[in-house]
């Protein structure tokens, strides 16, 4: 297996666990489970005593591997810093050893299974991946300036949908040229990547990679920081160099374009970061810059902010797994207690898949009246009066 030279070095300090205030606990598994083999320095010696043949890959041991969201708070928090950075790679390359030995939990299987099938997690038809862009004024890409890349969750999931929508719209009112792939498309892979299914990755990638060439692209907007992470780190290695950015990127970079209405009610906002845009990409501020920009809006910083935010919960695949699942200590829900906490009327988020797993907890700690989850476009295109 690969890294696993460092599994010796951790002596399971605690600080992997942590953010960086020590204030709570910061490992989405572990917050959710408890349980020390759930986190990343347990992981760390279940994996020693697999590869010694001191135990063998159970079903838990499976699920414990697979409970990790690739949210690097790990990586973050480490004191080693000879083994910090492969902390997050290691654990991926103990998921590719149970890949190969085929032990991974039926719902890893599944999602592995419909993403080699049908190019997308869901198990939907290629040709449903247009449906979201009907109703939207968005071309196929022919000679657009910038690809519009929405993603699984975004062409697939009905919320992910409406904010695909909203982002695709605001970036035409702007006046930014964009088109997509539409059914040609095909997962990023960057899911299939972080479940240890390597050689999938790259079939998906290099399909993906085959159209943007052929169609010569240079410029993508990624929809999810998911895509984003792995169209801007993952695909030059496979012959796909363009420039990436995620969306809050652009919109970030044409605030002088909009004109917000001057009559707005004071509205009260959290921001919550995404790991994939934050701490894979120390991306922390085009989303505050762009809410900052809008009269009316109160920005309260939640008390796990930029590299310390608590990860949804949906990394790692685990939004279509369900590994971690979405009891009470989980940690979309417990990051929903902490929005509220923060005084704030919305939470707002950038990523469909952060949308998604925080929308859900709001319902499910009952909060719907006191706290909204909204992705940050629909702010955006609720307060204008449009470009200038």
């Amino acid at each position: 297996m690969k890294y696993a030279e460092i599994l010796h070095r951790c002596f399971r300090c605690g600080y992997c666990k942590l953010p960086g205030n020590y204030m709570d606990f910061n490992c989405p598994a572990y917050a959710a489970f408890r349980f020390e083999t759930y986190s990343p320095g347990g992981r760390m010696w279940l994996l020693r005593a697999w590869l010694d043949h001191r135990l063998e890959p159970s079903r838990r041991f499976q699920e414990i591997l697979y409970s990790c969201t690739a949210c690097r708070n790990c990586v973050e928090q480490c004191a080693l810093p000879k083994i910090k950075d492969e902390l997050l790679l290691a654990f991926t390359a103990g998921k590719e050893k149970l890949v190969g030995d085929g032990k991974v939990p039926p719902a890893v299987r599944d999602c592995l299974t419909s993403l080699q099938k049908y190019g997308n997690p869901y198990g939907i038809s290629r040709k449903k991946r247009v449906n979201w862009a009907l109703d939207a004024d968005v071309d196929m890409f022919s000679d657009h300036n910038y690809l519009f890349f929405p993603g699984d969750v975004g062409a697939f999931d009905s919320r992910g949908q409406e904010i695909a929508r909203s982002v695709a719209t605001l970036l035409t009112r702007l006046g930014i040229s964009i088109g997509i792939l539409g059914e040609r498309e095909v997962s990023d892979g960057n899911e299939a990547n972080a479940m240890g299914e390597s050689e999938l990755f790259r079939m998906l990638a290099e399909e993906n990679i085959a159209h943007f060439n052929k169609l010569k692209v240079k410029r993508i907007i990624a929809l999810s920081p998911h895509g984003f992470n792995t169209l801007k780190n993952e695909y030059p290695a496979l012959g796909g160099t363009y420039q990436v950015f995620h969306y809050t990127q652009i919109l970030s970079s044409k605030l002088g374009k909009l004109s917000f209405k001057d009559k707005l009610s004071k509205v009260r906002v959290t921001y919550h970061d995404p790991c994939y845009l934050g701490r894979h990409n120390w991306e922390y501020g085009a989303a505050r810059k762009v809410l900052a920009a809008m009269p009316g809006v109160e920005i309260r910083e939640m008390d796990r902010s930029m590299q310390d935010a608590l990860c949804c919960g949906g990394g790692g695949g685990n939004i279509f797994t369900d590994i971690i699942g979405n009891g009470p200590e989980s940690p979309a829900r417990d990051r929903a207690v902490e929005a509220l906490n923060s005084g704030a009327e919305i939470l707002a988020v950038s990523c469909p898949t952060c949308a998604v797993m925080l929308a859900d907890a709001v319902k499910s700690n009952n909060m719907d009246d006191r706290i909204t989850v909204k992705e940050v476009s629909k702010i955006v295109n609720a307060r204008l009066n449009g470009p200038k």
